[in-house]
């Protein structure tokens, strides 16, 4: 519903909430249940990572802006993330049924045998992580609808205007090649837009905003990510919104305006750490990686 509302916006890079905080401070009481069922495992056990970095994603629900961006740019990161930057476990939960969460993982091609996939309805885990809830959280009188409309205009969540507007106007300084990669996977899925990219049989992709007037060099040009936004509210919230939609157990617990964040943890300490703090403002993760090289 946030990706109807919205339409067309995505985020701006913003500065991230960085940090080296022991892992309890952020995840001491969180347990997970895996998407394929079976016993709940604990997320600081999980954790644990004796041959590397851990990364860790507080997703939302599976319809949502942010939900979706975390996976297409986790789809398109991870090999660099593995190679670049030490990490070696790969976690992620949504706040929503198994079945909501294997159809968003297969709308973006998300290769799960690389990532570990958890479930939680009522969004209880990014809750006890310290995620942002939106406008009103505690006030159930007030329909859950009417709050994301605030959110749209900054109530609860002041960052969502400005990464709105980033979808329009582009970026002359900051690449984010990952905006490529989902919008391929969009045209050989055959959803609306499929005129951005001219792929041939050999794979090789000739993007046409490469060709736009004065701003065709830039790292990110105008309406790029709109465009990739405008095929993700088509032809993955609307179209399947009967299977990723929160029910009404996770519409009472506030999933429809919480939103998410990540972490990275090494050794027993979180040494990266986001939380969005508005409708489509997920992590950089070009900056997350710059700022795991230095470490």
């Amino acid at each position: 519903m946030k990706l109807l509302l919205l339409s067309l916006g995505w985020a701006l890079p913003f500065v991230s909430c960085f940090s080296q905080v022991a892992v309890p401070r952020s995840t001491t009481g969180i347990t997970l249940t895996p998407v394929g069922g079976g016993e709940k495992r604990v997320l600081d056990d999980y954790l644990y990572n004796p041959t590397g970095r851990s990364l860790f994603i507080f997703g939302t629900y599976a319809a949502d802006f942010n939900a979706i961006e975390y996976v297409q740019r986790l789809r398109y990161y991870l090999p660099i993330l593995r190679s670049e930057c030490g990490v070696s476990k790969f976690g992620l939960v949504l706040n929503c049924q198994p079945e909501a969460a294997l159809a968003l993982l297969e709308t973006v091609d998300l290769d799960m045998s690389e990532v570990d996939v958890f479930v939680d309805n009522t969004g209880e885990a990014g809750k006890k992580f310290g995620v942002e809830r939106g406008w009103l959280p505690e006030n159930r009188d007030v329909n859950p609808f009417l709050k994301l409309f605030g959110m749209l205009w900054g109530l609860g969540a002041w960052a969502t205007l400005p990464a709105v507007i980033g979808g329009y106007i582009g970026n002359p300084f900051a690449p984010q090649p990952w905006i490529e990669d989902a919008l391929a996977v969009g045209q050989k899925k055959e959803r609306w837009p499929s005129n951005a990219l001219e792929i041939s049989d050999d794979g090789t992709v000739r993007n046409k905003f490469d060709e736009l007037p004065l701003v065709g060099s830039w790292p990110r040009r105008p309406l790029e990510l709109a465009t990739l936004r405008l095929q993700s509210m088509i032809g993955i919230s609307l179209k399947n919104w009967k299977e990723l939609a929160p029910d009404d157990q996770a519409l009472d617990a506030g999933v429809l305006t919480q939103l998410g964040g990540c972490i990275v943890v090494e050794n027993g300490e979180t040494i990266f750490e986001w939380k969005d703090p508005g409708i489509c403002a997920v992590v950089d993760f070009e900056s997350m990686i710059k700022k795991l090289k230095k470490l």
